[in-house]
């Protein structure tokens, strides 16, 4: 399948069953279900401590970017950290170039451990994001992942048990407590 035919199909599932979204990756379709409601309590935890911290960026919940060499991949990041306005005029599917940051939330999906910690973290760190950030409610961690490489991934992984505070580093450059976080794991 062309990343033009996904494009379409993804479209259309979209408009037909608002709680399903499509990813492609690897040239794989991925499934993308409606999130529960402590997922998306975290995600809207997270786009709260940046409108405190730093006005200038938006974490956009579920931006879709354009990943893999030569954009030939399409994933649902839960969140993406860019500056005010950065996407405006974009259709369904942006470049990741002026991205800072990807973050996932981990789901209770059979694929989450697969999806979250192993191939988008190859995906994004293939478009050079300089930070992905892991929420990991399973392990109860948070996942600071710097240092994106084309061939190796982000060389780099930072790891903090919820409840602890992580600096994210340059350019993201804000430090998070995530001892709110603990409530919101199951």
């Amino acid at each position: 399948m062309s990343v033009d035919e996904f494009e379409q199909v993804a479209a259309f599932v979209e408009r037909e069953i608002e709680t399903v979204r499509l990813e492609f990756i690897d040239g794989r379709i991925g499934l993308r279900k409606a999130s529960d409601g402590t997922h998306g309590t975290v995600v809207m935890w997270l786009v709260h401590q940046w409108m405190r911290a730093s006005p200038e960026f938006h974490l956009y919940p579920c931006r879709g970017l354009k990943v893999e060499a030569h954009r030939l991949g399409r994933v649902l990041p839960d969140g993406v950290l860019a500056p005010v306005g950065h996407f405006t005029g974009h259709g369904d599917w942006s470049d990741p170039d002026g991205v800072l940051m990807a973050v996932e939330v981990t789901s209770h999906d059979s694929y989450t451990h697969h999806r979250d910690r192993v191939v988008k973290v190859c995906a994004y760190a293939g478009t050079g994001i300089p930070v992905y950030l892991l929420i990991d409610r399973h392990n109860r961690s948070v996942l600071v992942h710097t240092d994106p490489d084309q061939e190796d991934g982000y060389r780099n992984i930072h790891t903090v048990r919820l409840g602890g505070k992580v600096a994210l580093p340059a350019p993201v450059g804000i430090e998070l407590d995530t001892e709110e976080l603990k409530q919101y794991v199951d």
